[in-house]
């Protein structure tokens, strides 16, 4: 089983569909109120530019779901609490979407297998 899942092609169709006049802004910087709370205050910070803005504050937000993981299901964690729950659950996913705190725009990233079953 393939342990993660890129979305660039995904990313790269939705940013031409915007170019070329199919897809509007309204259509692509429409995060919600909770995913730009987390972009500011726990997002990690590329080293790039919105593809939509070119507002420099960009950032990756991760989102961990998963059976056995009560309290932290839905819940957006740092790196310190993915490797935390990694340790104690056998399989969970992480999905990490960029987002744009100023524009709104709004991505899925990538989606990743992790826990113990998959470790190593």
């Amino acid at each position: 089983m393939r342990r993660h899942v890129d979305f660039a092609l995904a990313r790269r169709a939705v940013l031409r569909d915007l170019r070329t006049g199919r897809l509007t802004r309204l259509d692509v910087c429409d995060a919600q109120p909770e995913l730009l709370r987390a972009a500011r205050n726990a997002g990690d910070h590329l080293d790039a530019d919105c593809p939509v803005c070119s507002g420099p504050d960009l950032v990756l937000v991760s989102y961990v779901y998963g059976d056995a993981l009560r309290k932290a299901n839905g819940r957006c964690i740092d790196d310190a609490e993915l490797a935390q729950l990694a340790r104690t659950h056998e399989e969970f996913w992480r999905y990490v979407v960029e987002v744009c705190p100023d524009c709104g725009w709004n991505h899925l990233h990538r989606r990743e297998l992790h826990g113990r079953r998959h470790a190593g």
